[in-house]
């Protein structure tokens, strides 16, 4: 049991509750990818419009994430665990009787409210909970909800609309969530701290909003063939323009919705940059190999599932083994160790062919998720460490956000780069094949992929090797004013 002001709590199962109810909601962000087919016959609708149904959700979680660190200080742990839990509720029954595409986006945009909550408030809460010396392992136990999860979803979804209706993919979530939703009616205590003068301030809502909706909007139809490159500049700009405005008018506010000073930390800022570059490789590469696996080798999306399966075991093995261990050593050389990792892996990819051995394609995948889960959440728990404890919501929401918004463009850069490769290919007559010049093209994005690696791997040797303190002068005496 732990004692925290006058609340007493057992801490086991606050992370219980936390771990399965966010993996639930999670989960969700990509269970649709292998049912757009089915939706698609139902609805009669193009994969351009079936697509919203995920990126829709997407663009959600990243337009409510920045807005969760103001929310927990005006609410409770409680409130907003359960409000998110409800809200995801709600969205997932009404898809599972929507009866038109219109009402399944609207539901799958309120469902989007629940990972959107409860993955950064889940972050804040282990934070409070656990001791310093403790935090990596327990973001190592969060990494299996962000890394696992996500990576489940098409597999997990192929077995089902393989022998039920696409509905039954949200018919078979709903007990589940609303058994966490009881148990947090029941067992959950709040454990953060709230201000109930709290006040929301309205127009960096709306700057966020417009700003990182604008960025997701913009990458999320670069590779679209329906859009021209100039309307993705335009969304593309709008954000940028709207994110700029929002850090102006929180540098400004003595209450900030969203606190960037938290970058004035070394630490926090070198490990956010990190993150970044991880969640890069990750995404993009989760993004790429599905084309060539379905596209090009015929491969059922179900069974590209499974092919891709071995990477997300072995991302719920290393995650807690790795949080562990910066526990013990640091963020140096955890993320130095899986920075190498990820480019020596990635280098079979940049020489794929169509003939390559997907005993090769999964052995290296799942190898890449070592280096992957290594760096993922160990170095996010380094990064706020560096943080006072009043800033952590705030390191959390601006490194989610910030995640968020990196592998949507990275993705988008690493698709125009396979896709203008291909097509270059082709028109110069170096490649007369279509298939060959899209593996082609995937190669170069490989090699992308690579170059962002060996990056990382260049940052990392400036992060600092001995354990890291409440930091430097200027953030502190921010932090008493927060």
């Amino acid at each position: 049991m732990i004692e925290t002001g006058k609340q007493t709590f057992n801490r086991n199962f606050i992370v219980l509750i936390f771990m399965i109810g966010t993996f639930v909601t999670v989960l969700n962000q990509t269970v649709l990818i292998t049912a757009l087919p089915h939706i698609m016959k139902s609805f009669d609708i193009s994969a351009d419009i079936a697509q919203w149904l995920t990126t829709a959700y997407l663009m959600m979680n990243g337009i409510l994430i920045p807005v969760t660190a103001f929310l927990s200080e005006k609410y409770t742990t409680r409130q907003l665990f359960i409000g998110a839990m409800g809200l995801f509720i709600l969205g997932t029954a009404i898809a599972s009787i929507s009866n038109n595409f219109t009402l399944l986006l609207i539901a799958r945009i309120i469902q989007a409210c629940g990972p959107g909550i409860t993955l950064p408030l889940m972050l804040t809460v282990f934070f409070t909970i656990f001791p310093k010396d403790k935090r990596g392992a327990a973001m190592g136990m969060a990494g299996l909800v962000v890394g696992f999860a996500p990576a489940l979803g098409p597999s997990l979804s192929g077995i089902i609309v393989d022998h039920f209706s696409w509905r039954y993919i949200f018919l078979m979530v709903l007990p589940v969530a609303a058994i966490f939703l009881l148990l947090a009616i029941v067992y959950m205590k709040n454990v953060t701290e709230v201000n109930k003068n709290q006040k929301i301030d309205l127009p960096s809502v709306v700057l966020s909003t417009l700003g990182f909706g604008s960025l997701l909007y913009g990458t999320s139809i670069a590779g679209s063939n329906n859009q021209s490159s100039s309307s993705v500049v335009l969304w593309l700009a709008a954000g940028v323009i709207g994110v700029i405005l929002l850090i102006i008018r929180e540098l400004k506010l003595y209450k900030p919705m969203l606190e960037f000073r938290v970058f004035k930390s070394y630490t926090f800022t070198l490990t956010t940059i990190i993150g970044i570059i991880s969640f890069i490789s990750s995404i993009g590469v989760e993004t790429i190999l599905p084309l060539y696996i379905q596209n090009l080798r015929n491969i059922s999306a179900f069974n590209s599932g499974l092919i891709l399966l071995p990477g997300a075991i072995v991302s719920a093995i290393v995650s807690p083994i790795a949080g562990n261990l910066v526990d013990k050593i640091g963020g140096k050389h955890i993320s130095i160790i899986g920075f190498l990792i990820i480019v020596v892996a990635t280098m079979p990819f940049i020489f794929l062919k169509i003939d390559t051995s997907l005993w090769v394609v999964i052995l290296f995948y799942a190898i890449r998720f070592i280096g992957i889960s290594a760096i993922w959440m160990p170095l996010t728990t380094v990064g706020l460490n560096s943080l006072p404890g009043n800033l952590v919501s705030h390191g959390t929401a601006v490194n989610n956000t910030f995640r968020q918004v990196a592998g949507s463009i990275g993705t988008a850069l690493l698709v125009s780069i396979y896709t203008n490769m291909s097509t270059k290919a082709i028109e110069s007559g170096k490649i007369a094949n279509q298939v060959i010049a899209q593996v082609h093209g995937m190669d170069y994005a490989f090699i992308a992929v690579a170059v962002f690696a060996c990056i990382g791997l260049f940052i990392s040797f400036f992060l600092k090797s001995e354990k890291e303190q409440i930091y430097n002068e200027v953030l502190a005496e921010t932090a008493s004013v927060v």
